[in-house]
């Protein structure tokens, strides 16, 4: 089932995040309602981070106040820490109120390179323990993914994949990694929000990309698919991708995203997004658009 690949995204516990997103931080309230929801509706993994503001311990009130569901959880080390990573594991054990953490990864390729020489060690120790189960890194470019692939230590790789972000640049990383059975985590699904704004937007991403915003629309309207559906399946339906993550800013939104998994779509559909090769590769990301505005 495609939910079994579904990761819910928790930035927006923590923070006010992504480039369509105009209600800001979820409140607490509304968070813990929207874990109970997902829980229920059967989705059972979490992507978090320390740097997510307090999104680990919106997490563990939801724990405490729902024993004993729990989430699997993938959460992420900081960029620029040094070492001491079991103290960090222990103290991220105990916000989120698990025996254990599913995935811990480095929040960037850079914190990874600088990083891993320093806790390789612990990491081996804790994954020994239990504490931990799998180790992975957040990564943006290919030739970081190549990297980070070939390293023995590394579980996962989580990289962006989309409707723009696509096989045209993604197949040969996504295909190395099933050879050397590296797990594929993706994100970008709906590139923040991007991919839903008007292509008359004046937002300076949007107006760059103007042309590749009517081509998804026209794609959508062909096979009277909505953008929402499109761009799902088109990530949940790889068969080289082993998760999915997407974040929401409550439960109308996750109760759409699930619903539109539900929709039959056609291969032809999908197929058609691989006509879209995007020449300014800066522009599908996001860690780059302040400086392209």
């Amino acid at each position: 089932m495609l939910l079994d690949k579904f990761i819910l995204g928790t930035a927006q516990f923590g923070l006010s995040y992504g480039i369509n997103n105009s209600n800001g931080q979820i409140p607490l309230d509304d968070s813990i309602s929207l874990l109970n929801s997902a829980f229920s509706a059967g989705i059972t993994q979490l992507d978090t981070a320390e740097a997510y503001g307090n999104a680990h311990e919106v997490i563990g009130s939801f724990h405490r106040h729902y024993l004993p569901i729990r989430f699997n959880i993938l959460t992420k080390l900081p960029n620029g820490f040094e070492g001491g990573v079991n103290n960090k594991i222990v103290k991220y054990i105990e916000q989120l109120q698990v025996d254990t953490i599913e995935g811990c990864s480095f929040h960037s390729f850079n914190s990874y390179i600088d990083t891993m020489p320093l806790v390789r060690d612990e990491l081996n120790n804790l994954k020994k323990s239990g504490k931990i189960g799998k180790i992975g890194v957040s990564i943006y470019t290919n030739k970081e993914a190549e990297v980070a692939i070939e390293d023995p230590m590394i579980d996962i790789i989580q990289m962006p994949f989309n409707l723009f972000d696509n096989y045209n640049l993604r197949g040969t990383i996504l295909e190395k990694a099933k050879r050397l059975n590296t797990e594929v985590h993706v994100r970008s699904c709906f590139l923040q929000g991007l991919f839903f704004m008007d292509p008359e937007s004046e937002n300076p991403i949007a107006k760059a990309l103007k042309s590749e915003l009517s081509k998804i629309r026209d794609i959508a309207r062909k096979y009277n698919l909505s953008i929402q559906e499109l761009a799902l399946h088109y990530v949940f339906g790889n068969p080289m991708i082993g998760k999915v993550l997407i974040g929401v800013d409550n439960w109308p939104q996750l109760a759409q995203n699930i619903l539109a998994l539900e929709k039959q779509v056609p291969q032809e559909a999908l197929w058609e997004i691989e006509e879209i090769e995007i020449t300014n590769i800066d522009l599908i990301n996001p860690t780059l658009w302040r400086e392209l505005t």
